[in-house]
């Protein structure tokens, strides 16, 4: 099974919700169910069938993020011994649009860990893929829903 690229807080993060997850959800909706049960018939019974529902949910992601965890590639960027400066997984890039000349920050990280609203963005995506490589100083174009984009690289930052 090919390994998917996280960062190591990411992986933290899919690890404290899967501890929640375990340790304090599950155990409260083993208690709502066996609750509803004392209520009595179960074919009626609406709490009953919503603390099932949940249950199924709460399984369900439990077995999602051990099975991500399970394939994951922990790629920590700064213990990369030889950082040449090059864009790869991990680092933070400071770019500016060369068009409207505003200056942007992201991050790249696994497609499980991407967030735009936090500058968090996937090695899938195009951006991503334009800027893989490169240096400060070079310009990576980025084919948009608005058309061609060209970036300046700034900074590269192994954090």
């Amino acid at each position: 099974m090919k390994k998917a690229p996280m960062t190591v807080v990411g992986a933290q993060k899919l690890q404290q919700e899967l501890k929640q997850l375990k340790s304090i959800e599950r155990p409260k909706i083993i208690q709502a169910i066996a609750s509803a049960r004392e209520l009595g018939d179960l074919k009626e019974n609406a709490e009953y069938h919503a603390a099932r529902e949940q249950q199924s949910f709460i399984e369900g992601r439990i077995n999602e993020l051990e099975h991500k965890l399970s394939h994951a590639q922990i790629i920590d960027v700064t213990s990369i011994p030889n950082k040449t400066g090059r864009v790869v997984f991990g680092v933070t890039v400071d770019l500016i649009n060369i068009d409207s000349e505003e200056e942007v920050s992201y991050r790249i990280v696994g497609d499980d860990e991407a967030d735009i609203k936090q500058n968090l963005i996937s090695i899938s995506s195009p951006l991503a893929r334009a800027l893989i490589g490169k240096e400060a100083g070079d310009i990576a174009t980025v084919q948009a829903p608005s058309g061609m984009i060209e970036y300046e690289i700034l900074e590269v930052k192994y954090r």
